[in-house]
């Protein structure tokens, strides 16, 4: 697992991550036949992208300064997936890969914005953890509804 020695590591993982994400659901959209959730992979998809521009902005900003002992002790391993998405996945998979996925980036963002000294800046990380929940919840209300119920 990779070590990170600066808020420029922290920030390239989690734009990665959201790149990953953008591509996830862009993914789940195009092999999903439910269209309600094709429209919900869609949104995601484009809010992903939004988490990504606006970490891009406090990368290029150079703003947030962060000690290495602070770095060090993120437990990234604590944030990644186990599963492979695939492109034949069921929709159980589908649903159970997409809830792990925004849990670990929820977990991610709220480390991110206790280690944060700069307030804003926090503001922005507790923000993204926000809405990695809500999509974590629309995940859960639908596996719940379609998967749950079913069997």
């Amino acid at each position: 697992m990779k070590e990170f020695t600066s808020i420029n590591d922290i920030l390239d993982f989690a734009i990665q991550a959201e790149q990953e994400a953008v591509d996830f659901y862009s993914m789940l959209s195009l092999n999903t036949s439910n269209q309600e959730m094709v429209d919900v992979f869609r949104q995601f998809a484009k809010e992903e992208m939004g988490h990504k521009a606006r970490l891009l902005k406090i990368k290029e900003e150079g703003i947030i300064t962060m000690d290495v002992a602070s770095v060090q002790d993120l437990k990234i391993g604590d944030y990644l997936v186990d599963i492979q998405p695939t492109p034949d996945m069921g929709y159980q998979e589908t649903l159970i890969v997409a809830m792990k996925k925004e849990k670990a980036a929820f977990k991610l963002y709220s480390n991110l914005a206790e280690k944060t000294p700069v307030p804003e800046i926090r503001n922005v990380f507790l923000s993204l953890a926000m809405e990695e929940s809500k999509h974590k919840l629309r995940f859960e209300l639908e596996y719940d509804e379609f998967i749950l119920r079913e069997n």
